[in-house]
């Protein structure tokens, strides 16, 4: 079976855990909460800045915390741990990629990108560059990552609420995707960036919290001893394999080719991703945008810890065969575990936590695509800049609308996907489509429109092809489409070969423009990246 693809498991029997009125009633009571809290934060949202930056007004360690929220997603809290419950050490590989990543967040993007930006990618790109063609593909590449983004969190949504409520079939968790889908898009339209950022904090306290209790509840049934659990997972396992690295990415040359693959995708990843990046803007200085991500990597480092603990904290109290056979499969290893740990009450509490993480982190992917559609596609090209902010406004209230009811459809077609490795697809897309530019745009001089939109473009559709002729989505019993065969490329995470023709294209595009940028400008903007002189004006108006 293929490396990565054996990860995405099926769910053949039903499993109902825990009371599904409790479990309702405390999805309810946060749902609650978290509107009125919405509803607050949006008395403020007058202005586009308001809406897209939450006005800038939050603090480093509020914006660190809400991206905290943003980037611990469904993936993190249910696709790591039953991929380490299934895959052992295999699966934590997917932990240290995700953490690994901010390092490069932190050291080449994060600051330099408040400085010369205003509310997207897309406001960096064109300051030195054409901004038609810079901003459409921008506004595309975002718009595709957002898409992926969103498939793994609605497909986490079903699996999640359909184990809790009982629910079994594709009717029924296709009705709780739509749930969730109708839900995210009231939040977005009516609360912006201040209100998905308040949701994405909650959330962030309370997901670090839950599964803080659940590391420590796993380790006192081991005596707090790690070498004991991990020896009771080898034992209910029944395999010391799962200790040991190349589990399932050592098998073979391809399987090792693979795991480099995802490795690219998952560091190279966050730094492109533009619902992460988006976050920069909405503190008021650079000095705070970077002080958010210091804070966000303590955060996330603490979190990753704990993953490993309650992935082989289910894989020794739960067992693979009994994660397999429940409603979502790999994805319910984590509402397993607190179940056997604290009984309904836990599973409730444990269970409307990842609810949540869903729920706030499609906010900020939906917020994000809108306000790239609205702001760089609608504004700055079909309206020429001749647009006011409240008809930008109203534009990105009917985007969130219409990218809800796409994330909806696909997230119905995307069930039964580890949300893992669907989130290391779209982290494949963003190192693609995005990273490459974003790097030649703030670090080379002689990068020009042409290698930009070369470097987007080629990034973008090679990444995507690659994905549509890989094992994911046919030629093997787990693929998307289980009963086709049109599989050409054998690496299930297309980064390997994408990532690297981007920044080719992009190095190639520039040096064949006969079109050279303005020095002027380019000048301009190195000393805005690294001083940020300027960059305060440049965002107020």
């Amino acid at each position: 079976m293929h490396a990565l693809s054996a990860l995405i498991l099926a769910a053949p029997e039903s499993t109902k855990v825990g009371n599904p009125w409790v479990n309702i009633g405390i999805f309810g009571l946060f749902v609650g909460i978290t509107l009125i809290v919405v509803l607050k934060a949006s008395s403020n949202n007058k202005t586009a800045a308001d809406y897209y930056a939450g006005g800038r007004s939050f603090t480093g360690t509020q914006n660190g915390t809400a991206i905290a929220g943003d980037y611990l997603s469904a993936a993190s809290f249910l696709g790591i741990v039953g991929a380490i419950a299934i895959n052992g050490y295999d699966g934590f590989l997917y932990s240290i990629g995700f953490l690994v990543a901010w390092l490069v967040a932190l050291l080449l993007v994060a600051e330099l990108l408040r400085n010369t930006g205003k509310f997207t990618m897309a406001d960096v790109l064109s300051f030195r560059l054409k901004q038609r063609p810079v901003r459409i593909a921008a506004a595309i590449s975002t718009l595709a990552v957002c898409v992926f983004y969103l498939l793994a969190q609605m497909a986490g949504a079903g699996a999640l609420v359909s184990l809790l409520l009982g629910i079994d079939g594709k009717l029924g968790q296709s009705l709780v995707i739509v749930v969730v889908g109708a839900l995210m898009i009231v939040y977005v339209l009516i609360g912006g960036m201040k209100g998905t950022t308040w949701v994405q904090i909650i959330k962030a306290c309370l997901l670090i919290a839950g599964t803080f209790v659940m590391t420590i509840m796993v380790l006192a049934n081991y005596g707090f001893n790690l070498s004991e659990l991990l020896g009771a997972a080898v034992e209910t396992a029944n395999n010391p394999e799962i200790l040991n690295p190349g589990m399932k990415y050592g098998a073979s040359g391809t399987s090792k080719l693979d795991f480099i693959s995802l490795a690219l995708a998952l560091v190279l990843g966050t730094a492109g991703l533009p619902h992460v990046l988006m976050r920069f803007y909405t503190v008021p200085t650079a000095k705070e945008a970077r002080r958010s991500v210091v804070w966000a990597i303590w955060l996330i480092g603490a979190f990753y810890l704990f993953t490993l603990v309650l992935g082989y904290g289910a894989g020794a109290m739960i067992g693979a065969d009994k994660i397999n056979a429940a409603p979502g499969g790999v994805n319910s290893a984590a509402p397993l575990l607190a179940f056997e740990l604290g009984g309904p009450l836990l599973l409730g509490l444990i269970s409307a936590v990842a609810f949540a993480t869903i729920l706030a982190v499609v906010a900020g992917l939906t917020i994000t695509a809108a306000a790239s559609f609205a702001h760089d596609v609608y504004s700055s090209v079909i309206a020429k800049e001749k647009s006011t902010p409240e008809k930008e406004m109203k534009v990105a209230r009917r985007t969130v609308v219409v990218i809800g009811i796409f994330a909806i459809v696909g997230g119905i077609g995307a069930q039964g996907q580890n949300v893992a490795f669907l989130v290391a697809l779209a982290f494949a897309v963003a190192a693609s489509a995005n990273l490459p530019t974003i790097l030649f745009s703030l670090f080379w001089k002689k990068f020009t429109t042409q290698g930009a939109v070369w470097s987007m473009v080629g990034g973008l559709s090679s990444a995507i092809l690659l994905i549509v002729f890989s094992p994911v989505m046919s030629s093997l019993p787990t693929s998307m489409i289980p009963g086709a065969d049109f599989a050409i490329f054998p690496l299930a995470n297309p980064g390997l070969v994408s990532i690297p023709l981007a920044f080719f294209l992009g190095w190639l595009g520039s040096v064949l423009d006969r079109n050279t940028e303005d020095p002027i400008k380019a000048a301009e903007m190195e000393v805005r990246s690294l001083t940020g002189v300027g960059a305060e004006k440049a965002v107020d108006h």
